[in-house]
């Protein structure tokens, strides 16, 4: 049976269903999760979606507060992650460059023979334009995975055949490191062999192939160049936004590359995918609330079987056994930081993004 609460009928905690493993599917309506009373008719019964304890969203207020750390799939864990986020302050984040960037590159997709995407591993998913298919069109396209160190090799291995069988040709690569920017130079040069072909049928002379990098912001572009060309050509840095303005670099006689600023929509419709970003460090800290990101990636990481709550406990000495996120915020700034939450929430996103809880996705491929 269900409760009425203020007139909406909130699912009974007894109730509950299971979702196969690994299941992606958008996040519910809140039509879905509600239903009005009706006073004709018996209360209804609300049905629990992915649901294997009592869902932590049926906390009071704007408390971000998970419920229960136990082994979850990973539909579970978008459905909770999508109703931690929603009494969040929406984040979104457009500097002034972006806007002409995204204008330029569109003219100069034009003179590219081929396009090599950059996504940050950890979430492939929330890195990748939702217009970028429309502007490339059929230009042949390699998806690269930047920061495969910073996931498992289960993760790897599941991603890596998500997008082969699609057809995609990836690259897992590590930007800092230099690990896979010689396949990528390979791949870059057979797809677009073809072009030089077309020249000399023509009686032109052969050309560099023209190869344009692009993606969201700090997700390592720049570094892949860098380490292709094996010196620093190209400013980088571990923050979004140091990359302002398009610029063609040679790759020796063969290879031509566009380094591109970060480009991102104009407004961030999926506040789940918004979140996993800054949790990443892949948009401006001036877009969020540090302390409310930091809140759910406590309560994301109790969930990870990967990682849990023992890692939590084990890295700042405390208990995390009541995976509320901003309690545990709170408790850990006054445990090492005199009451001040912003730095205990700076500190606790910092160590994700070290790998100090351990290398682990945010992101498994939809089935």
């Amino acid at each position: 049976m269900g409760v009425e609460v203020l007139g909406l009928w909130l699912p009974n905690p007894a109730i509950r269903f299971n979702r196969p493993p690994f299941l992606h599917l958008s996040p519910p309506t809140r039509a879905s999760l509600v239903t009005p009373a009706s006073l004709s008719s018996p209360p209804p019964t609300i049905q629990i979606v992915g649901g294997k304890s009592t869902p932590s969203w049926q906390g009071s207020g704007n408390d971000v507060c998970g419920g229960g750390g136990e082994e979850t799939d990973w539909y579970d864990f978008e459905t909770d992650l999508y109703h931690w986020t929603k009494p969040l302050r929406p984040v979104q984040w457009y500097p002034g460059h972006i806007a002409k960037t995204e204008k330029e590159l569109k003219e100069q997709l034009k003179l590219m023979d081929v396009v090599i995407e950059v996504r940050d591993a950890r979430i492939p998913l929330s890195t990748t334009h939702p217009q970028m298919d429309a502007w490339l069109g059929n230009r042949k396209r390699i998806l690269v995975l930047n920061r495969e160190d910073m996931i498992s090799k289960a993760d790897r291995n599941a991603w890596a055949t998500y997008f082969a069988r699609q057809g995609i040709k990836v690259v897992l690569s590590n930007g800092q490191l230099g690990m896979g920017t010689m396949k990528l130079s390979r791949f870059a040069k057979s797809l677009a062999a073809s072009v030089n072909v077309k020249r000399r049928e023509k009686g032109l002379l052969p050309r560099p192939v023209r190869a344009g990098i692009v993606g969201y912001p700090n997700v390592g572009k720049s570094s892949l160049i860098n380490r292709l060309l094996k010196r620093r050509m190209c400013p980088a840095a571990p923050r979004p936004g140091v990359t302002r303005e398009l610029r063609w670099v040679r790759f020796g006689n063969d290879l031509e590359l566009l380094d591109s600023p970060g480009i991102i929509p104009m407004r961030i419709s999926d506040q789940s995918a918004a979140i996993k970003l800054a949790i990443c460090d892949d948009i401006g800290e001036r877009s969020y609330d540090v302390t409310d990101v930091a809140a759910i990636l406590v309560q994301i990481l109790t969930k990870l079987p990967t990682v849990g709550a023992k890692a939590l406990n084990n890295r700042y000495k405390m208990d995390a056994d009541d995976f509320c996120g901003k309690i545990f915020v709170q408790k850990l700034s006054v445990h090492l930081f005199n009451g001040d939450t912003h730095q205990a929430a700076f500190r606790i996103l910092s160590d994700f993004r070290k790998g100090k809880f351990g290398w682990a996705a945010l992101e498994r491929p939809p089935r």
